[in-house]
Order: C-alpha cells, then structure tokens, then sequence
C-alpha cells in the first residue's frame, strides 16, 4: 500500500463511527465462545439465584434495553448533527463529532452487549450457566450506566464552547505538530516563491478533483536527494486541486517518476485539521460569522470563538513559520512548497469577523482586546500586520458609531466582549502609539 493510500485508510478509519461497533461484533464471536468454555471449568458464583425463566426474562431485559439504547443514540446523533451543523458549521460533523472516542466506544459497548445477550438466550436449555448469566447481567449495567453517561455527555458535547475547545485543542496540536520549533528570527518566508527558469517537467494530476489533505515532506526531500533535483510542490495543504491541473513542477538532468511522486501526497473530499495548520481558524471563524448573521444573532457565541483564536493565534505567532525552500542534510535545495505566512493567520483571524461583528460592541472590544494582548507577547516582527487590524477596526468603527460615547465604548478593550472588567486602550503601557494615532490621518 502506498503512502497516500495508508493515509487515506488511517484517516478514514479513524474518523468513522461503525468502526468500533463492527470490532465489537467481531469480539463477540470470540468472547461467547471462550465464555461458554470456560464457564464448563470454572465453578461460578451464583449471581442471579434464579432459575431458567429468570434468567431467560433477564436476557430479554437485556436486549431489548441495549436494542432502545443504539437506536436512541443513533437517532439522537443524527438529529444532533443536523442541528449543530445548521446553528454552527458543517465542518464540525467530521472534525468533533464523528470521530468522538466517547460516542464511538458506548456504542461499541450496547452492540457487544445486544450480541452477547442474544447468544446467550439462544444457548439457554434446561440449566441456568451462573457465569454467562452473570456475565450478561454486568454488560447490562455498564450498558445503562454508560447510556446516563452519553446522555450526559453528548449534551455538554454540543454545547458551543465545547466545539470550540475540542477544535481549538485539534488546532494547537496540529500547529505544534507542523511548526515544532520557537520563533527565533523575523521569518524568511516573502510570499510565492517562484523558480525562474522553466521547469524541465511539470506533473499533473490526473485524479477526479480533489483537495490536498496531507503531504510526506520527508519522503519528498528524500526522493529529491537520490535522484539530485529540485520538486516543487504546486498547491498548498488545503488546496482544491482540478484534473490535469499541476501538482508538481520538476527542476534536474534526473526525474522521479510520477507515480513516485502522486504516491506522497493524500487527496479527500474535504479539508482536516491532520496538516492544515489554517483550518482550525477556518472552523472557528465560520463559527463566530455564523453566530454574527443576522438570523442567529449570537455574539456571545462569537466572543467565544475569538477566545480560542487568541489562543491559536499567539501559540503560532511564537512558532517559527517555515519558508518555502526545504533542503537536505547535505544543504541542498530539495523541496519548495507553499505555506501560509504570518500575515494569512491574522487576516484569517481578524477580517471576517471585523467585518460582520463590529457593529456589535461585544465584538469590537474583543478584538481589540485580543490585537493589544497579541502586540504585548509576541514578538517585534509579529506587531505590523497586528496594527494594521487595529487601524482597520478603528476606521471601521469610525463609519459604523455615530455618537461619540458608543464610539469610545467599542474601542474599549475587554476580555468578555461587555460586561467584564472594560478599560481604556492601554497600548501606551505597551510603548505603542494610542488608537487615535492610527486613524487621525482619516
């Protein structure tokens, strides 16, 4: 199997929720055979004292219970996936729900139990066996304990905040996991790089369209270093990518075959947080912008995106941003890709959401709060594209507030939107110039 087609299967498997309740099925046909073995051994405690016609009731109990209890869950899921990806975006079903270890495993747990419980009533003759009896008994309870638990569960899960934590906690571990190394220096990224000569062969791809999941950079470096060339990679991680559209360009005397090279990179139907360091702002700015229209009309929800876009934003503003040019460890230029620069996370995080939120004063002070927050922690050469939002709030507000009290009331500063503990602009004890410095030449 190849690299891309590993990746494909991984991600698949370990985003779908049958997986689990098909190994459970699977279990089941080892486990009530081992259990029927064993139960001839071993002298059982007598757990249920009762006689055949008990435990036959018991079994039935049981399976009727666990049979309510997977179709509730299912039914309950599907109608909870409509109606968080309608209030807040689609783009949740895959990335928090789906993949959910928590919903997958209970219901694992009611299919195994379902199972055991009827293969157990099927074997059930003239003598009650104690230790398969006892052991559906128990399946039973966890079954009901664990139904309280998802219910529980599944109601915190689609409450908004958690949404956004769970895509915030993707988003941080992706970032770390893409950019591993402290800023040190002002990146050398400087935008589309661009080899000047033609290159002496460029592959397409040849697939149905399709959007770059995940790319080998290694094995890409790798494969460069042995056949001593240069291979560009045309689109970024994220990226939609059409038939017969370019998917590398080649620079060398020798070249990989494509097939070598398409066998790098993974292709789905839709963006995921395993390498795209962007969609994690993508997911939770289309959730603020979904709070902020019109129909919804829920700012609190969209201050609560903006507390993980802080955090998301200031972990990557102290990360070392890779360039565009990988070399091997002979120092040898290898590898040229496409990555989001500095300037992309921030006008990801702010243009949206400045644009349909900051008539809301909840959404203007948050902003602001989270732009002189980042301009305190993060380094020198982060501080210009984040003054160039500030300036841009500012005019905005400027055109939207009439009345001078509200204008000043929107460019207070504040942690909760409004409400909380609001202050002035303290970009002075920041050492940086006050917001009427940016917006007096206007």
């Amino acid at each position: 199997m190849r690299w891309n087609q590993w990746y494909s299967f991984n991600s698949y498997i370990r985003s779908s929720l049958w997986i689990v309740p098909f190994i459970a099925l699977v279990l089941y046909v080892g486990a009530i055979r081992y259990a029927y073995l064993f139960d001839a051994w071993i002298l059982w405690a007598d757990v249920w004292p009762w006689g055949v016609e008990g435990t036959q009731r018991m079994l039935e109990t049981i399976i009727t219970m666990t049979l309510t209890f997977v179709v509730f869950t299912f039914g309950s899921l599907l109608v909870a996936i409509q109606v968080a990806g309608g209030q807040l975006t689609p783009r949740i079903i895959a990335t928090a729900l789906l993949s959910d270890n928590a919903i997958r495993f209970t219901v694992g747990l009611f299919i195994f139990t379902l199972l055991f419980a009827t293969g157990a009533l099927a074997r059930l003759v003239t003598t009650v066996p104690h230790g398969i009896s006892g052991i559906a008994g128990m399946l039973g309870f966890c079954s009901i304990a664990a139904f309280l638990y998802l219910i529980d569960y599944a109601a915190r899960l689609l409450r908004p905040v958690s949404i956004i934590l769970k895509v915030g906690e993707k988003g941080h571990r992706v970032i770390k996991d893409v950019y591993r190394q402290g800023a040190k220096h002002e990146d050398t990224h400087g935008g589309v790089f661009v080899l000047s000569e033609v290159p002496d062969r460029i592959v397409y791809h040849k697939a149905n369209p399709a959007i770059v999941v995940a790319v080998n950079l290694n094995a890409l470096v790798a494969l460069g270093e042995d056949k001593n060339c240069v291979i560009e990679l045309v689109p970024r991680v994220g990226d939609f990518v059409g038939t017969d559209e370019a998917l590398f360009r080649l620079f060398g005397p020798t070249l990989p075959r494509d097939r070598a090279l398409k066998a790098l990179v993974a292709f789905g139907p839709e963006r995921t947080l395993e390498q795209d360091s962007t969609f994690a702002f993508r997911i939770i700015v289309d959730i603020a912008i979904k709070a902020l229209s019109k129909a919804i009309n829920d700012p609190t929800t969209a201050v609560l995106a903006i507390d993980q876009l802080q955090r998301l934003l200031c972990f990557v503003g102290r990360r070392q941003l890779l360039g565009e040019e990988i070399r091997s460890k002979s120092g040898k230029l290898r590898l040229i890709r496409r990555t989001p620069n500095w300037e992309d996370f921030v006008e990801l995080t702010f243009s949206e959401i400045r644009l349909y939120g900051a008539e809301n004063f909840q959404i203007a002070r948050r902003l602001r709060a989270v732009i002189e927050y980042a301009l305190q922690v993060l380094p020198d050469d982060r501080h210009r594209a984040l003054l160039n939002e500030l300036d841009l709030l500012d005019r905005m507000l400027e055109q939207i507030y009439v009345l001078p009290e509200d204008l000043i009331l929107a460019r207070t500063p504040d942690t909760q939107g409004l409400g909380g503990a609001g202050r002035r602009s303290n970009l002075a004890t920041a050492g940086l110039d006050p917001p009427s410095r940016h917006t007096s030449s206007h």
